[in-house]
């Protein structure tokens, strides 16, 4: 993050010795990206954070991804996931990969297990539902259309409110999701020129000091999950500062840039992550050129596969598609892709665009997880010669 965030009680001076009103010594963690070289924070525990009592391996990394063969534009229909069952412990179906990122649907009933991705930063939308996000940071609050961007090797866990589970896109990323660097001045500050600012964003509100002892930890690593036994709460921060942090963003927050004629898709950028970007595409006044074709233009993805997930709305360029609310469309770099047939004339004429959607596009092939072929629906790669080259989902 750009900016110098506090929460809680801590020392005048980094690195200073100090205890609690009970005289015991408060334990001094650093969290920071690149080693020493890039952002970081302090937080202070009354614990050590270093104390496990166990540790064994859970899993290997057993998520099989398979080749996108025969080369097709795809349409998955995150729908259909909610009468499959809550896979433990994070609630997340594999859908998209490579090695840079993977892209998931979570179906959060219940709270997950206390988590941390050593790998890299994870970036959670909220598609559905709203709850919280348990940090050791901090409580965060999300919603519907809320980013929520967890540093790695930040402990977590996310709890749906009372009654609705949360649905999520879950991006993990192999390194770190930062907001691009055009947006940024040379010290950090996000610019005039930024489709939104500092104020936009939402941070740990409250701190959360638990007193447990023996406490399961998941940590994603190299190849494989970790179950580690912590022999206290990593929630016993009871202060922290710095510039390293997760925080909230929610898409409604997002300014539109609008030109006279269509503009591509890095107008929308608001992440970027090692071999990917995320934009977000929200209500905006279309072109306003008398001649302006105001849906996107048929075009090649040469270096990148385009992954888009719709959030709500109305989805103009896709009508006739039967792309809907949750729908995620994959189209691969070597086919060309465009609106659909019709689109372009019913659009004409029209004053904005009522949609919003996450676009992720990465500059490695993506390939298919297990849970991608279950909901996928077969007759979307014809959806513009309007021919059929399968059975369509049933309900």
């Amino acid at each position: 993050m750009p900016f110098y965030a506090r929460l809680g009680e801590i020392p005048r001076k980094r690195h200073q010795v100090t205890r609690t009103v009970q005289g015991d010594l408060i334990a001094e963690e650093l969290m920071g990206k690149e080693g020493f070289a890039a952002e970081s924070a302090l937080l202070y525990h009354l614990g050590m954070p270093t104390a496990i009592v166990e540790a064994d391996v859970v899993q290997g990394d057993d998520a099989i991804l398979t080749p996108n063969v025969p080369l097709l534009p795809r349409h998955f229909v995150t729908p259909k996931l909610t009468s499959q069952p809550n896979l433990e412990p994070l609630g997340r179906h594999l859908l998209l990969g490579n090695d840079d990122v993977r892209i998931s649907y979570a179906l959060i009933d219940k709270p997950t297990a206390l988590y941390r991705n050593a790998v890299g930063d994870e970036c959670l939308f909220v598609q559905a539902g709203a709850g919280s996000i348990e940090t050791v940071f901090g409580l965060l609050t999300v919603r519907e259309k809320d980013y929520a961007i967890i540093p790695a090797s930040c402990t977590y866990r996310v709890k749906p409110a009372h009654g609705r589970a949360l649905e999520l896109l879950v991006i993990e990323g192999r390194g770190h999701i930062e907001f691009p660097a055009r947006y940024l001045s040379k010290r950090g500050q996000l610019l005039e020129s930024a489709p939104f600012s500092e104020r936009d964003l939402r941070l740990p509100s409250e701190l959360l000091v638990v007193d447990e002892s023996n406490v399961e930890v998941l940590v994603k690593a190299r190849s494989a999950l970790t179950r580690y036994v912590y022999a206290r709460h990593p929630f016993d921060v009871v202060g922290w500062d710095g510039c390293l942090y997760p925080f909230v963003f929610n898409m409604s927050d997002f300014e539109p840039i609008v030109k006279r004629f269509h503009a591509p898709p890095p107008v929308h950028q608001t992440f970027e992550g090692p071999g990917f970007v995320i934009c977000s595409f929200v209500p905006r006044p279309f072109d306003f050129d008398p001649t302006s074709v105001p849906v996107p233009y048929n075009h090649a993805n040469v270096d990148s596969d385009e992954v888009l997930f719709y959030v709500d709305g109305d989805f103009m360029s896709r009508k006739g598609s039967g792309i809907e609310a949750g729908s995620i469309s994959l189209h691969p770099a070597g086919f060309i892709h465009g609106p659909q047939p019709g689109s372009v004339e019913s659009a004409l004429g029209k004053p904005d665009t009522k949609e919003f959607a996450v676009m992720v596009d990465t500059f490695a092939p993506l390939q298919l997880g297990t849970a991608a072929s279950a909901i996928e629906d077969p007759n979307y790669a014809w959806s513009w010669s309007k021919r059929h080259g399968g059975t369509s989902l049933e309900g």
